[in-house]
């Protein structure tokens, strides 16, 4: 019994170690693709820093997920120039949601709250 489980392991661990040689060996081949990688983990940043202020974007999420999708087709470029739509969008919305952080209620309505 302990065989099995020895060889059901060791063959578990050579089909995730081939795998993985395969992705890195892809992302090798094409610069594109770890150009593209690399702009989409900049835009999931970007949204994070943004979501700590509490001022995402309504589609900015979206914009990631059709960059991820775009680079799993191999385009690239589109994936690319999605993921700095998404980074930038992510900035302007940290932006806009550390300005607006205090809020500013004028001395006539003061009195009411």
């Amino acid at each position: 019994m302990q065989k099995r489980n020895r060889l059901s392991m060791l063959l578990l661990a050579a089909l995730i170690s081939g795998a993985s040689s395969q992705l890195y060996a892809a992302e090798a081949a094409d610069p594109m693709a770890a150009k593209a990688a690399e702009a989409i983990a900049v835009a999931k940043a970007s949204l994070k820093k943004a979501a700590s202020v509490q001022a995402t974007w309504r589609d900015s999420g979206k914009v990631v997920k059709k960059a991820e999708a775009a680079a799993k087709k191999g385009d690239y470029k589109a994936a690319i120039k999605l993921a700095a739509r998404a980074a930038d969008e992510g900035e302007m919305a940290y932006q806009q949601g550390a300005e607006q952080s205090e809020l500013y209620i004028p001395p006539y309505l003061q009195s009411k709250y």
